[in-house]
């Protein structure tokens, strides 16, 4: 008898969406279709179909569960699209030729989590919808129609250069018109960074975007980085941690001057959403500068305000780990007082950080995002 037929989903649905993400990720892991939008039913009836055609295939080891490609899906995606998913189907690669090692699986989901999060911001993920940015030679970019991600493999196109950033643990770099950042996830673990390797890695996209004269990125050129980790006991133990082998001192000390802490989880995706639009975040700014007063420059404590008592304003939103270092160690120093905007779900983690010094003013996240992103 002949083999089975098996429907293959069409573009631009959810099935098809599915084997996109398996496709560039390797393993998707199961935990993750949550953040996926659609309803939970919908999603676990596309599951459903597409693992009883052979599409997708259930991988269970070592307590991790993921959905990976089945070799129909995966012969189907490289006749439909090469140009989409060659780079990930094809040759010796993590996303091709899959391992059971719990480490190799691990760093799949991790990047598995930051594509997703991606994707919900409304960032580029696909390499035939963003620009050549980290290929060999000299091509120059000339704009970006929006948000780009690229992984922490796309970034070892660049060849021989690559090898200085050996033991970074990077996901990848994010180019939007607000900045350049690499990305990293700790997921459900104390970050732990081999601090030469990401000074290393910070430079080369410094010398990359200076080389490629990338005339989309605003401001100075810097790079900053994001850090994605499940929950916000991490971003406590980052400060909390100071005589322990986990205190990750490379957020501290000054290597960076912005590094923005995200969940993994919804908080998450829309706080890289307003990351990429310098407009929604300017007219946050200016809501939350009604009743107070212009910054004061020359202050030596960092400050986006002042309130009507002569107090430093910081909004700090965005959990900037060495921005609000800075800002409570200013005061700390000064025996001054000041005030840290805040959203409500960041305000129990900033309290047990801050001390007496300082007043947290909490926003609505489900207020802010029901005005912003209705």
């Amino acid at each position: 008898m002949g083999e089975k037929r098996v429907h293959f989903p069409a573009r631009n649905t959810l099935g098809y969406s599915l084997l996109e993400l398996a496709a560039i990720c390797g393993e998707l892991p199961a935990g993750l279709v949550c953040r996926i939008p659609r309803s939970g039913s919908y999603k676990e009836t596309v599951l459903c179909s597409l693992r009883k055609g052979g599409l997708l295939r259930t991988y269970y080891q070592d307590r991790l569960r993921g959905y990976r490609l089945g070799r129909k899906a995966k012969e189907r995606l490289l006749a439909d699209c090469p140009e989409r998913f060659g780079f990930y189907l094809t040759g010796k690669t993590d996303t091709n030729r899959l391992k059971s090692e719990v480490s190799r699986r691990v760093r799949l989901h991790r990047i598995a989590e930051v594509y997703v999060a991606m994707m919900n911001a409304g960032v580029a993920v696909f390499r035939d919808e963003k620009p050549v940015v980290f290929a060999g030679g000299g091509v120059q970019v000339r704009g970006m129609e929006r948000p780009a991600f690229y992984s922490s493999r796309e970034v070892k196109e660049m060849g021989v250069e690559t090898v200085k950033i050996r033991g970074s643990r990077m996901a990848g770099v994010l180019l939007a018109t607000s900045g350049a950042f690499l990305i990293y996830n700790s997921g459900p673990h104390a970050v732990v960074l081999d601090y030469r390797a990401e000074q290393r890695a910070q430079v080369l996209l410094q010398m990359v975007l200076a080389r490629k004269r990338f005339p989309a990125l605003h401001g100075d050129g810097s790079v900053s980085g994001v850090l994605f980790a499940d929950g916000m006991e991490q971003f406590s133990r980052i400060f909390t941690e100071v005589d322990s082998r986990n205190r990750c001192f490379f957020l501290l000390d000054g290597n960076y001057e912005h590094f923005y802490y995200f969940t993994n989880d919804h908080h998450g995706d829309v706080l890289l959403r307003m990351l990429c639009d310098t407009g929604r975040r300017g007219e946050l700014d200016r809501i939350l500068m009604q009743g107070l007063y212009e910054g004061d420059s020359g202050l030596t404590v960092e400050n986006d305000a002042m309130d009507e008592n002569g107090n430093p304003v910081l909004f700090g939103y965005f959990l900037d780990i060495p921005r609000i270092n800075r800002f409570c160690i200013a005061l700390q120093l000064q025996d001054r007082r000041g005030i840290v905007v805040c959203f409500d779900f960041q305000k129990e983690a900033l309290a047990g950080l801050c001390g007496r010094q300082v007043e947290l003013s909490a926003i609505s996240f489900e207020k802010f995002e029901r005005r912003f992103f209705p």
